[in-house]
């Protein structure tokens, strides 16, 4: 049959199964818009404050659900605005469908208004860039769109359609998707067989599991794995969840402010399995000593991640969960009791410790994991706040901290937390910030208020840019430059401004009950409930390994004074 473009565009959606998109519109993409009108029934589309909330908030969305999320915007600003979102999802292989407008053909590079070249722009933060110029393209290269996105190593598309595009009309026929299969053709037996020979002989092995072990769904093959080799298992900031941090196994985030436990066993290590990281500079410390004492397996999807920053032993090409099936048919029950209680005994000896007295950030995210009983899907921004809800929250779920890793996007995670609420209507959905993030996107309260969208937004307020001044303090003689925010906004005002409910907690007494009356307030009332935190502007994550250092140089705070003496 003969459709227009924005009809064809709505129609590819559906055949995706897309249920949601986030987005803003403006002139070059009102075509869309007005069809996304008459199918409103079938696409619930959510206005955002800004475009860079609607890209984040489509990435929030297919991390939490593992379908493909779908932001839309506008040419030239519209677009533009999308580009932070987009860069996230690509440094955490997110997949997401980012559809601009832009102008019409006969415009095009003419510098004409709104006009601007998104697919030059996004190219090397994306999977691929399209630019559609005609309406016969307009169909194929979206079903295309959808199928890079989700295929290998996911990660963000861009479909830039011109505004005739979208108006012309061209013939449509249905098409069922194709099936997104995962990726054996690289596993290689012989390569296995080794790795497997490898783990056999090891004495002291660490299982080490990135976000590629939740990407591929691998949970209950790597819980089998864990219990097979016998093994302690640490993980990355965007690993959390791909391994219960209720096992008794699990000994704690690894790297810059990973655990003691995982950062000295580590450096004893025999045997290190990875399974499916990229060795982040926050995670290895200095290069040339990581994992010094130890035959290094990694296990990854995406061969250009061999060897790209440590130099690897040995190495299996393939999709993490087929991979580790593998693993499991080929290896016997493995025990390694001196080794487990060394590591056992160091995990109880070094606990994570903040200071008991006053307001702190560690205090309410253990409280918060309490009252949620690990359930919840958090959502962070980035700096201590994401750290302390990496360290004191033990997720025990894949898909439940959603948090930029790669990009360190200030500013993510309240978008985030719309897209992770609307995929996931019946979860407790909770944003942890800093006042400095939440200043970024602080717009989309409104959003929130405006969706019907009940999520808990709690800022740990210190009145300055906490990591940053961390930095200061150790690094930088404590000279504070432009990290200082005591300005005096009220963020509680801010938020009853905007329709959301509002507290504000100065101790330890009124966390408690404060959290759970926000969460019974949120559901009730269908809105966004946003908490106040204040703490101390010296409030610091430990432990902590300087930059460039070794990770067994970690140290904590008793260290610091035990160095002053």
């Amino acid at each position: 049959m003969q459709l227009t473009g924005s009809e064809i565009v709505i129609e590819c959606l559906k055949e995706q199964g897309v249920d949601t998109v986030f987005g803003y519109p403006g002139g070059a993409i009102l075509n869309i818009y007005d069809e996304l009108y008459r199918h409103q029934e079938e696409i619930h589309h959510i206005l955002t404050s800004h475009e860079q909330g609607a890209a984040h908030a489509a990435d929030g969305y297919a991390r939490s659900t593992g379908k493909v999320g779908v932001c839309m915007a506008t040419s030239g600003p519209g677009a533009t605005n999308l580009v932070t979102g987009i860069a996230t999802a690509y440094m955490d292989s997110v997949p997401i469908v980012a559809i601009t407008a832009n102008v019409g053909l006969p415009l095009l590079g003419k510098d004409s208004f709104q006009e601007i070249d998104i697919t030059g722009v996004t190219t090397p933060i994306t999977k691929y860039s399209f630019i559609v110029k005609t309406v016969e393209e307009l169909a194929p290269t979206l079903r295309r769109a959808f199928k890079v996105a989700q295929t290998g190593r996911p990660g963000p598309v861009l479909v830039d359609i011109v505004k005739n595009a979208t108006s012309d009309k061209a013939e449509y026929v249905y098409t069922e998707p194709e099936e997104i299969v995962r990726s054996t053709e690289k596993i290689d037996e012989a390569e296995i067989d080794e790795a497997v020979k490898v783990i056999r002989q090891s004495r002291k092995p660490i299982i080490f599991v990135g976000g590629g072990a939740v990407i591929s769904g691998a949970s209950e093959e790597l819980k089998i794995f864990a219990e097979k080799v016998d093994a302690p298992v640490t993980d990355t900031l965007m690993g959390k969840g791909a391994y219960s941090g209720l096992e008794e196994k699990y000994i704690g985030m690894l790297g810059m402010h990973g655990t003691k436990t995982a950062n000295l066993s580590l450096a004893e290590s025999d045997v290190l399995i990875v399974l499916g990281s990229r060795f982040s500079d926050r995670v290895t410390g200095n290069t040339a000593t990581f994992a010094k004492n130890a035959k290094i397996i990694q296990i990854d999807l995406d061969e250009a991640e061999i060897n790209k920053n440590v130099t690897v032993d040995y190495h299996v090409i393939g999709d993490i969960k087929e991979v580790l099936k593998r693993f499991n048919d080929k290896l016997e029950q493995l025990y390694h009791k001196e080794w487990m209680d060394k590591v056992m005994a160091r995990k109880d000896a070094l606990p994570l410790t903040y200071n008991p007295e006053g307001l702190t950030g560690p205090y309410v995210v253990e409280q918060l994991e309490k009252i949620t009983e690990n359930s919840a899907i958090i959502t962070t921004e980035v700096g201590q706040h994401q750290m302390w809800a990496a360290q004191y929250y033990h997720y025990k779920t894949p898909r439940t901290l959603i948090t930029s890793g790669g990009l360190g996007t200030m500013g993510y995670g309240l978008g985030a937390a719309i897209g992770a609420k609307a995929g996931n209507p019946d979860k407790t959905v909770v944003n942890i910030a800093g006042d400095g993030c939440f200043r970024m996107n602080m717009n989309e309260i409104a959003t929130a208020v405006r969706s019907g969208l009940p999520v808990v937004e709690i800022i740990f307020n210190n009145h300055v840019l906490g990591m940053v001044r961390q930095w200061q303090t150790l690094f930088y003689g404590k000279r504070y430059s432009h990290t200082v925010l005591d300005d005096g906004v009220d963020f509680v005002k801010l938020a009853e401004a905007m329709g959301a409910v509002a507290y504000r907690i100065t101790k330890k007494e009124e966390v408690e009950p404060v959290l759970r009356e926000a969460f019974d307030k949120a559901d009730s009332l269908q809105k966004p409930v946003l908490i106040d935190c204040i703490i101390d502007s010296d409030d610091k994550v430990f432990p902590m390994v300087a930059p460039g250092k070794n990770l067994d140089d970690a140290f904590d705070e008793k260290d610091l004074k035990r160095q002053e003496k």
